[in-house]
């Protein structure tokens, strides 16, 4: 889940309530309704983006390490929306901060998992240089996750010949090899999350976040979005 899915389209404010309330109530209800074992990666970029700072002059690692911190704050706000709608949610920080999350530990992740909390991924993988594309790749891998999931936010309901946005003529793929995308750079994430996922067996569903119904959809495998795989 990208961190700017987070934020207020309507305003300057960096997390939309109504926005996080909603997303909450939809992965809540998916959750238990499909008896799933559900695991959130959440990004920072609507708070701070690393490649930003270091566009400015800032050094690189100073200014991921401050996108991660904003990963935890967009974290925090999607678990307790989460317990609002009744769906006990645990935090686990790949940056030590005992007084607001756990730290990530891969078994009590996974225990986490079984005893039905929704567990939701904090500072990326707690290293500068690595996008949260590939931290979800390795933690999706970690945790053994049959599906990765990647939101998208903007219009874009999947994987694109070309930007839509820009391309009135691009054309939207139903499934599409791994090989397919590192070949032609169709930018569904970054490469190193795209060949860790090839390496690892680990499928990828793009779909729209930000249609509601959608998280529903992808999770109980109905052919929304891309597959990549």
């Amino acid at each position: 889940m990208s961190g700017e899915a987070l934020a207020s389209s309507a305003s300057d404010e960096t997390i939309d309530a109504s926005v996080v309330e909603r997303l909450a109530r939809e992965i809540a209800l998916t959750r238990d309704e499909l008896d799933l074992e559900l695991a959130v990666m959440v990004g920072g970029g609507n708070i701070w983006r690393g490649t930003t700072g270091a566009g400015a002059g800032m050094d690189r690692a100073t200014s991921d390490t401050m996108g991660m911190l904003g990963t935890v704050i967009n974290a925090l706000a999607l678990q307790d929306a989460l317990e609002h709608h009744g769906q006990s949610t645990r935090v686990l920080s790949a940056v030590q901060m005992a007084e607001v999350a756990e730290p990530y530990i891969r078994r009590r992740a996974i225990r986490h998992l079984e005893k039905g909390r929704v567990v939701v991924f904090a500072a990326g993988m707690g290293n500068p240089y690595f996008t949260t594309d590939t931290s979800a790749a390795l933690r999706g891998a970690e945790i053994e996750a049959e599906l990765l999931c990647k939101g998208t936010h903007g219009g874009v309901d999947g994987v694109y010949s070309a930007d839509p946005r820009l391309d009135p003529g691009a054309t939207r793929y139903d499934e599409v090899s791994f090989m397919e995308v590192v070949s032609k750079d169709l930018r569904v994430m970054d490469l190193t999350a795209i060949t860790f996922c090839m390496d690892n067996g680990l499928p990828i569903r793009v779909f729209d976040l930000m249609e509601p119904g959608n998280i529903r959809k992808a999770l109980s495998g109905q052919s929304i979005g891309t597959l990549v795989r």
